[in-house]
């Protein structure tokens, strides 16, 4: 099941993202350096070839996706802003996720 794997979808981080061997995925922060491998026990589907796909309960046992941490960076930054009319209140936030781009090297 391993070289004629077409796609998986994979959670982490409370999303989910289809992933195939090679592709280049922006997750949120997942602990590591860049260069170390990570893994992800989390697969919800994996499409084999032409045949059909195999889906989980909600995950499939056994099955796991590995890859490379390419970069630790962060997001652009969002701005919030808050206003009551006739009040006087303003409230004016920024927020920036911080995340870990992940190099897919395999799907087992």
């Amino acid at each position: 099941m391993t070289d004629s794997v077409t796609y998986a979808v994979i959670k982490t981080g409370g999303k989910q993202y289809k992933v195939s061997v090679g592709s280049r995925i922006l997750v949120e922060k997942l602990p590591g350096e860049v260069g170390s491998g990570v893994t992800f026990g989390e697969v919800l589907l994996v499409q084999a070839g032409e045949s059909s796909p195999k889906i989980g309960t909600p995950i499939i046992k056994g099955a796991s996706v590995t890859g490379k941490i390419l970069a630790q960076t962060r997001a652009k930054k969002v701005r919030i802003y808050k206003k009551n009319r006739r009040t006087g209140y303003t409230k004016r936030q920024g927020h920036r996720q911080d995340l870990t781009q992940v190099l897919i090297e395999n799907i087992a």
